[in-house]
């Protein structure tokens, strides 16, 4: 009685509890192929979803055990400060449950169990404001597992938005910029210089966030952003891809599969595309898709497969890291992303669990200093396919939390000059 009393407050306190702005909780190594989906389906992690919408997440235990998992919803301010609403003010029903939706995998060499959860539930009816959010999974210890952040808008606003080319000519052929709008026609926005919040963010990747743009100037109800620098994201190059939905066949992407423990994908040799012109390459933005051809149902029948990585890369890196890089673990850095320099090939070489599927990916260098290098290896083009979200937040004077009212989104492959 005293363990479950101590969740539920620790559930009630979430993550105000852990500092002034909320992080994700990185998910332990058995913890794999998170996915948590709006209505869109788009998987990349941080779903944005309409007040009233659905969401979906999923993801495997590889320890295979039907260990026990708990849920809590906090709600955040748009810096991802603690809001000041209580929990039944933005939450109709309650949290704090268990998650009773699993199964184990049929017919795969790694054992595994599947989780999902489903928002509203019987449990969670509804949540009843918008802004930000975290959801956090428990183990049966009451110790946080791992968390991810969802955005939940109002759509009281119209958002216009537009691609273009850097105006500083150093970096023309790099860059884009996003120019964009947000139109109110039926909500006053009091002064919109401090009471108006804007997040810019470059294919669903939301650690490379641009922050608090103020708004230049107002046309009626129309409030305008065209910046230049403020609000100019490097162009980075074409993820890459492998496809190992078969598992025993070699394909474009895979020079050879061997069978030992599990499976293991050799991927054919990368080279560092700094230095190359630009190539057309279609992605998905550095999403995934879950998918065995051979099974019914791919959440369950899906193998998990080593898929080993080599880099050539010609240029001196020093102390500094090259890591794969990509949504399917939500743009995370650790030590199953790192790839070693191997002295007797030359190359810079890594291997990571994957579950069968789709999976896009690029390399990129951390520094020393912690920042990351997006072209340090792939380069920065104007030309490249990026798709743009810009999130619009509203805190009206007097308010206890930040409203989101609006999303919009834009793709560079209609860039301008």
């Amino acid at each position: 009685m005293k363990g479950l009393l101590l969740f539920l407050f620790l559930g009630g306190i979430g993550f105000s509890a852990l500092g002034q702005h909320a992080k994700e909780m990185t998910p332990p190594a058995f913890i794999k192929t998170i996915i948590f989906q709006g209505e869109s389906n788009e998987n990349y992690g941080n779903p944005v979803v309409r007040l009233g919408g659905t969401l979906n997440l999923s993801f495997d235990d590889i320890i295979g055990d039907e260990a026990d998992y708990y849920y809590t919803i906090e709600h955040f301010n748009f810096d991802w400060t603690p809001s000041q609403l209580s929990k039944n003010e933005y939450l109709d029903g309650f949290d704090n449950v268990r998650i009773l939706n699993f199964t184990n995998a049929l017919n795969t060499i790694q054992p595994y169990t599947h989780y999902e959860l489903s928002i509203p539930n019987k449990n969670v009816k509804r949540l009843k404001v918008s802004g930000n959010y975290i959801l956090s999974v428990f183990n049966s210890n009451r110790e946080l597992v791992f968390s991810r952040k969802f955005m939940v808008y109002e759509p009281l606003t119209q958002v216009a938005a537009e691609i273009k080319r850097s105006r500083d000519l150093n970096f023309i052929d790099e860059k884009q910029i996003v120019n964009f709008s947000i139109n109110s026609p039926d909500l006053l926005l009091k002064n919109p210089a401090q009471n108006v919040m804007v997040s810019l963010i470059q294919n669903y990747n939301y650690k490379l966030a641009i922050n608090n743009l103020e708004p230049q100037y107002t046309i009626g109800n129309e409030l305008i952003y065209r910046y230049d620098a403020e609000s100019s994201f490097w162009g980075g190059n074409e993820f890459l891809q492998f496809d190992n939905r078969e598992l025993r066949v070699s394909t474009a992407d895979i020079a050879s599969v061997e069978l030992e423990d599990l499976y293991h994908h050799y991927l054919f040799l990368d080279f560092n595309r700094n230095n190359e012109p630009y190539t057309y390459n279609p992605d998905i933005n550095g999403g995934f898709v879950v998918r065995n051809l051979q099974a019914q149902n791919s959440n369950i029948e899906a193998e998990y497969v080593w898929v080993h990585f080599r880099l050539k890369n010609y240029e001196n890196i020093g102390k500094s890291e090259f890591h794969i890089y990509g949504g399917f673990n939500n743009f995370e850095l650790d030590e199953s992303t790192l790839l070693k320099y191997n002295r007797e090939t030359g190359y810079y070489e890594g291997a990571r669990l994957f579950k069968q599927g789709y999976y896009n990916y690029k390399y990129v260098l951390l520094n020393q200093d912690g920042s990351i290098d997006d072209g340090f290896n792939s380069g920065n083009f104007d030309e490249t396919e990026n798709i743009y979200s810009i999130l619009v937040y509203y805190s009206p004077p007097g308010a206890r939390f930040d409203r989101m009212i609006g999303v919009g989104y834009a793709n560079s492959e209609n860039i301008r000059n």
